[in-house]
């Protein structure tokens, strides 16, 4: 068989760092992907291209391919040393099949590649995402929360089966909508002696009765009256911290929006609190205070809908 230099193939030296060799790869696949090169040999290229990187973009097997040394060419009659298919029990992801590696690949690494093929080699079991409801506090504070869930495992007898366990999940302060907080080994059971995938808790906000979370920011709608809005007030304003001061400025109509730096969620840098005013009209339910409309409609001529020409 011919000995094949995968580092030819990507163009890049035998010294090359594992950032070169990505690089080489995500430029040459743009180039000959079948879907998009209009090379007569794009498909082959790309086969031999997918071929080289599978095996130089992991440190141990371009190790095992090193191990054949630097002095074979492109094209040069290859023999393997004796059981260089049986050499180390790697695992290949690229989801291809025998057809898809060439007979030098095989004669390397074909001990794991056959295995993948029939189904046997140790596989490592699947990530798996639950979400987790929190107050919106827990992610300004950080806070430590037990919860039990329902997990799957491998019987005796080889079949699927579930069972719970319960942990202690400590919340990062400063967690957003949709972070994740990883439980490493706890996801599906790994298949002939593989390890187990990770469990992923994404997080949700529990709705809360002021806020509402916008990544590390929050929104506060805050009621105003009439004349606070129209001559400008300092008012007391909820944050997660407690209340605090915040100055409305004269003529602010509903739907202004200002800003309390620092007082969302923590972070780097932290989020902000985002206050909107709602005026709200005082109930005219008596006669007093219809009066004082009905002098306010006499005294302050006004037509909010003047820009509609009706």
């Amino acid at each position: 068989m011919q000995y094949k230099d995968y580092y030819k193939t990507l163009g890049v030296s035998r010294t090359a760092s594992q950032e070169e060799i990505k690089r080489a790869y995500r430029k040459l696949a743009r180039q000959y992907h079948p879907d998009v090169s209009k090379e007569p040999n794009a498909e082959a290229r790309f086969k031999a291209i997918n071929e080289a990187y599978e095996v130089l973009k992991d440190p141990d097997k371009r190790a095992t391919y090193d191990t054949l040394g630097s002095g074979w060419r492109a094209g040069e009659e290859f023999r393997p040393p004796p059981g260089a298919g049986a050499w180390q029990d790697f695992e290949f992801k690229t989801g291809g099949t025998s057809g898809d590696y060439s007979e030098f690949f095989s004669s390397i690494f074909g001990r794991a590649f056959r295995s993948e093929a029939s189904g046997t080699r140790r596989q490592r079991g699947q990530d798996q995402t639950i979400r987790l409801a929190i107050d919106l506090e827990d992610a300004h504070q950080g806070a430590t929360r037990q919860i039990t869930l329902d997990l799957p495992e491998i019987g005796p007898g080889g079949q699927t089966t579930t069972r719970s366990k319960t942990f202690n999940v400590r919340i990062p302060a400063g967690v957003t909508q949709g972070g994740k907080i990883r439980l490493a080994g706890q996801g599906e059971p790994g298949r002939n002696g593989g390890p187990a995938g990770d469990l992923y808790l994404e997080i949700e906000f529990n709705p809360h009765r002021l806020f509402v979370p916008d990544g590390r920011d929050i929104q506060l709608r805050l009621p105003v009256t009439p004349w606070e809005a129209a001559l400008g007030a300092t008012v007391q304003v909820p944050t997660l911290d407690g209340p605090v001061k915040l100055k409305i400025p004269p003529g602010s109509q509903t739907g202004r929006k200002l800003r309390l730096k620092g007082r969302g969620l923590p972070g780097t840098p932290p989020g902000d609190e985002i206050v909107e005013l709602e005026i709200l009209t005082p109930p005219a339910e008596t006669e007093a205070a219809r009066e004082l409309y009905r002098r306010m409609a006499e005294q302050l001529p006004f037509d909010p809908r003047a820009h509609l020409d009706v």
